[in-house]
């Protein structure tokens, strides 16, 4: 579980800080090679709309809901560690005690 939290946590800190330049990019950028685009970083990129008047249409992550979750994780990570540590400290207490 802590190695799949983890994992989410690397996730969400790589959408606060990606760029969107490359996602700019791949709208407005015509050239005849493909081979480029498996270069550009899109992990901003949540949607791309053509329409057929030639207009596009982009939506990136939004970086403020990604923010308020990663606060949110945050806390409870935090809330998590000072529960285990109380556990212990009590039951160390409780040793001590008895002896």
């Amino acid at each position: 579980m802590d190695k799949e939290r983890s994992r989410l946590l690397k996730q969400l800190e790589k959408l606060a800080r990606c760029r969107v330049n490359d996602a700019i990019k791949l709208v407005f950028y015509r050239d005849e090679r493909a081979d480029w685009i498996d270069k550009l970083d899109l992990t901003a990129l949540a949607a791309v709309k053509r329409n057929e008047k030639g207009s596009v249409e982009i939506q990136l992550v939004d970086r403020l809901e990604v923010f308020r979750l990663l606060a949110e994780l945050s806390a409870e990570q935090e809330e998590q560690q000072a529960a285990e540590f109380f556990r212990a400290w009590e039951k160390q207490t409780g040793e001590q005690e008895e002896t």
